[in-house]
């Protein structure tokens, strides 16, 4: 252990580690509402910033496996009766001990800020997720080291760090899928909705291709000849092969797979029932009064919904459930402290399709349409969706226009033919037809 300590202390391992961490933790402030909805988006998202450490790692092992060339030493300790392999164990330690740890910390340092807000725990999915990750540091940085050795010359170490970043970007577009998905560090951990997670025969086939790697770069860091060196490739194709074998191929498991779990309802007690899914639970509270507000609204009209659901929809990337007629289902957004984001929405968003189940076959109805109704339902002038739901782009601003002048023709009729104009759009969209001039002319 002492020798151990000295290596950390005098080696690059500190250093890199330091780097590594400086690099996720700052990667994941930028932008902390990417992770802010829980244990599995923040190990999804500090996975993806291996585009960032991982070249460094391999960079810093490279560096370090240059020193005894740097140093003049090679030499002197050939003649040394100590085997080399025991002399290197401690190096590769080092270098193991940290820059694993640094994966780490930088998880960490996103689990202190989410510990308090996050709802749903899937601790054994985080946690082979998040040990893949470190795992991946450390083949990386081994790697680094044996062609560190092999090439002891100033440029092996940016070359090696252009190189990894190279390989990490373009091995998640491996095709066929499963073969990225059983090579890339980063297969699987771009977001497509809360509820995604990465399947553990994933991760496994993963780990066997990252640990073999880290073999290869231990055998080329202990050889003394060009013989042992080639046998590096052994470890690299076996693991090739491991993972190969591994890896499944259905693409439902590899292309953002859901968590059944985390997109299991959480329903409030009282009615009108509004629930959400289990991992976005910790907003409930806060978004139940609000999407009440919109069903006392839409309760103007007939046969009215009477209870709000989360849209869990995945946007095809697995079952979808049926849509029914007496749920209003929207979508629930979380902010970076791990609250419901943009509370103004939430009535707005239970109204705005008149509790008809959006279908995407039919696109006949008018938006203006939509949202001249939904305000006048709620009692409130249209405002354009611009800087009220994230994304929208600035032609809204003409369509609000539209919108407000079917608007005020509500308003300059009665509340009774005003209402039948409204129930009239409600039921054309129901019948997929259109809807574009059911609100400027009598609906009797």
């Amino acid at each position: 252990m002492s020798i151990l300590g000295v290596e950390i202390r005098r080696s690059a391992a500190l250093g890199a580690a330091l780097i590594t961490v400086l690099a996720g933790v700052g990667a994941l402030y930028v932008a902390p509402a990417r992770w802010s909805g829980g244990l599995m988006s923040l190990a999804l998202v500090t996975r993806e910033y291996l585009l960032l450490m991982w070249p460094l790692a391999l960079a810093a092992g490279a560096w370090q496996g240059r020193r005894e060339h740097r140093s003049n030493v090679a030499e002197l300790f050939g003649t040394t009766a100590r085997p080399p392999v025991q002399r290197m164990l401690p190096v590769l330690g080092a270098m193991a001990l940290t820059l694993g740890s640094a994966y780490l910390l930088v998880t960490a340092a996103g689990v202190a800020r989410i510990a308090s807000s996050a709802g749903y725990l899937p601790l054994l999915g985080f946690t082979v997720v998040t040990g893949v990750g470190a795992l991946s540091l450390i083949a990386a940085a081994w790697l680094g080291l044996g062609i560190g050795r092999l090439l002891p010359v100033p440029a092996t170490a940016p070359a090696l760090g252009v190189a990894g970043v190279l390989f990490v970007s373009f091995s998640m577009f491996l095709r066929p899928e499963w073969l990225a998905a059983a090579l890339s560090p980063i297969h699987g951990t771009s977001q497509f909705h809360a509820y995604q997670t990465i399947d553990n025969r994933v991760s496994g086939a993963l780990a066997i291709w990252l640990a073999l790697l880290a073999v290869a770069g231990l055998v080329l860091f202990v050889a003394d000849s060009w013989r042992t060196r080639t046998a590096a490739l052994v470890p690299v194709l076996l693991g090739l092969a491991g993972a190969v074998a591994v890896v499944p191929r259905d693409p439902a498991v590899l292309d953002a797979p859901v968590d059944p779990v985390a997109r299991e309802m959480v329903c409030t007690e009282d009615a009108p029932t509004v629930c959400v899914s289990r991992v976005n639970a910790r907003v409930l509270d806060d978004l139940a009064p609000l999407a009440r507000d919109g069903l006392v609204a839409l309760a103007k009209l007939p046969d009215a919904p009477t209870a709000v659901h989360e849209d869990t929809s995945t946007y095809g990337r697995d079952g979808e459930t049926p849509s029914r007629d007496d749920v209003v289902e929207v979508p629930v957004r979380i902010d970076k402290y791990g609250g419901l984001a943009h509370p103004d929405v939430v009535a707005v968003e239970v109204v705005r399709g008149l509790g008809v189940p959006v279908d995407i076959e039919c696109r006949q109805h008018h938006e203006a349409v939509d949202r001249a109704a939904a305000y006048w339902l709620l009692g409130r002038e249209p405002r354009s969706d611009v800087g009220l739901i994230p994304g929208m782009i600035q032609e809204d601003f003409e369509l609000n226009a539209e919108a407000l002048a079917l608007w005020n023709g509500l308003r300059e009729v009665s509340a009774e033919e005003a209402l039948a104009r409204v129930t009239a759009v409600r039921d054309a969209k129901r019948a997929c037809e259109d809807t574009s001039e059911l609100l400027s002319r009598s609906s009797r």
